[in-house]
């Protein structure tokens, strides 16, 4: 090998590790490319205080597979370096064996982390003390200001900007600022600085509670206390605000049959393993939906009209399903309504869906009329977008909010639950109120 390749080489990998100490978020986008093989061999020849910058972005499901690839000593710089609730995360989504050998390990070279780890591990999934950083810096009140500034000067790692205070039982009494703590006299004491804190959490206070009350303070961070009622950790917003995005990123895979584990770059065979069951269910719903026209035979091959217009019927209250659906999936994710809610969404979205179907019936009736001439074929569609839109719009609502009330997911495949709903009733309505008018309706 010639020096000057030698020099690109080096070169190279220098502005590899400087793109990618600098440019974390821009990194991974680089990274989600490359196998779990290939991320790991790039990240092995970094420094670890820049792999651990970087793991934060890494989105789960692709993390555990490039920490499963790392070498065991970079894995655990990488398990000390991060976040605690970040390193509990990525622990319970590794293979059984894989997290009994990298605890091990990890217990030979940190057991006091690893201990802090497992009693984090013993808490269910969707706590706070499961989204919660231990990562917190907490002084006792007569600590005097100078004293503090000194020790934070002396940590490794950036100090946070809430500073926590605490009493001799451990348990918090206020809070202070790091920015007023800088300007402040050096021989005060940080009991002359505290605030009271607005909100705590308790450690088994489930995911809804914690994202319903960070809507109300609007705080950077509010504490965690165990049974005790002392301090053990805090959840800062950007936490909670990367959980809600993936929580929204998954909520549209899920509505529409897709696994949670499915990325982008799944391979074919995944994706189909995956999604083909809820295509199988898929069909059988169609069926349903096709039964419903079959018993309307004799009169859609007595009035042809009525075939041509059927797509209309169906579309039109498919699409108002879907917007009812997606408002509410969104208001459950992001914790704005609740299943308490339901009436009250249920009687706004029938309300919302009568009122379109007003207004669609209007513009649809006038086309129809200018197609066939028919006063009767008109009124017939008319009444159709009424009925079905209004029937969506509130399956729209029900459906997802009824999943959550009997305990299962939301998200799961609402959007073809919703496709059944939507389907029979356009159909229906459509077809429904044609055999009652069918005196009304032209032949041929």
């Amino acid at each position: 090998m010639t020096p000057n390749s030698v020099n690109l080489i080096d070169t190279i990998q220098l502005l590899n590790k400087e793109y990618i100490a600098n440019f974390p978020y821009k990194s991974v986008r680089f990274i989600e490319n490359l196998s779990a093989k290939e991320s790991a061999s790039l990240l092995s020849d970094q420094p670890s205080s820049v792999v651990v910058n970087l793991w934060r972005y890494i989105p789960a499901g692709l993390c555990e597979k490039i920490f499963i690839a790392l070498p065991d000593a970079m894995a655990i710089d990488v398990l000390f370096g991060i976040d605690s609730h970040i390193a509990v995360a990525l622990l319970s989504r590794l293979p059984e064996q894989e997290f009994a050998r990298i605890i091990a390990a990890f217990e030979q070279t940190h057991p006091e982390v690893a201990a802090e780890y497992n009693e984090l591990l013993a808490y269910p999934d969707d706590t706070a003390a499961r989204m919660m950083t231990t990562n917190i810096i907490c002084f006792y009140a007569d600590t005097e200001v100078k004293t503090a500034l000194q020790k934070l000067r002396q940590r490794s790692a950036k100090a946070e900007e809430i500073i926590y205070i605490i009493d001799e039982q451990q348990s918090i009494i206020g809070e202070v600022r790091l920015s007023e703590l800088v300007i402040s006299s050096l021989d005060s004491t940080l009991g002359s600085l505290l605030k009271p804190v607005q909100s705590t959490f308790d450690a088994l206070d489930s995911k809804d509670m914690v994202i319903e009350r960070f809507e109300g303070h609007r705080s950077s961070a509010i504490p965690v206390v165990d049974a005790h009622k002392q301090l053990i950790g805090a959840i800062r917003f950007f936490d909670i605000y990367q959980s809600t995005k993936e929580d929204l990123a998954t909520d549209m895979q899920t509505m529409v049959g897709v696994s949670k584990e499915e990325r982008a770059l799944s391979s074919s065979f995944f994706a189909v393993k995956k999604r083909l069951p809820w295509l199988q269910i898929n069909l059988l719903t169609a069926f349903a939906a096709a039964a419903v026209v079959g018993a309307f035979e004799g009169l859609i091959s007595e009035i042809t009209a009525l075939a041509i217009l059927l797509p209309v019927a169906a579309g039109q209250s498919g699409n108002a399903g879907a917007q009812a659906l997606a408002v509410t999936m969104r208001g459950l994710t992001l914790r704005e309504i609740t299943t308490r809610h339901l009436t009250k969404i249920m009687l706004k979205e029938l309300i919302a869906g009568c009122l379109n179907g007003i207004a669609i019936a209007i513009t649809c009736s006038i086309a129809v009329y200018f197609w066939s001439g028919s006063v009767g074929l008109s009124l017939v569609i008319a009444l159709a977008m009424v009925s079905s839109l209004a029937i969506a719009c509130t399956a729209g609502a029900i459906v997802p909010i009824a999943l959550k009330k009997f305990g299962m997911d939301p998200a799961q495949s609402s959007s073809i639950v919703l496709t059944t709903i939507t389907d029979i009733a356009g159909f229906m309505s459509f077809l429904g109120i044609a055999m009652l008018l069918s005196d009304m309706l032209p032949r041929g």
